[in-house]
């Protein structure tokens, strides 16, 4: 069964064992180009390749997951820590980068 879309949340949470990597790699290739992943981590993208480990399963994975991504980056407080869920956490995608550093703060209902 194919589905549309992958959640992967938290990911780099904990660490990943050899066929961890391997399957992750499988799911990925199969995904690539058809269907769409979504990510979740804490773990900068940066920080990606030095977690998965193996360096020809990480190119292989972070190659997968990032070449054609739109990253959308959050800033600001915990929205877990809100218990009405309104942060005031600000959205930068990197795709299009704001023009300058002020961010209008998001009114709060």
């Amino acid at each position: 069964m194919r589905v549309d879309v992958v959640v992967l949340d938290d990911f780099g949470l904990s660490a990943l064992r050899d066929q961890d990597r391997q399957a992750l790699l499988d799911v990925l290739e199969d995904r690539y180009g058809n269907r769409s992943t979504l990510v979740t981590s804490q773990l900068p993208p940066k920080a990606w390749h030095e977690y998965l480990g193996d360096p020809t399963l990480a190119d292989s994975i972070c190659d997968r997951l990032i070449h054609n991504a739109h990253r959308i980056e959050l800033r600001g407080p915990s929205r877990r820590k809100d218990p009405a869920g309104r942060g005031n956490a600000k959205v930068h995608s990197t795709e299009h980068p704001p023009e300058s550093s002020d961010h209008e703060e998001a009114p709060s209902a």
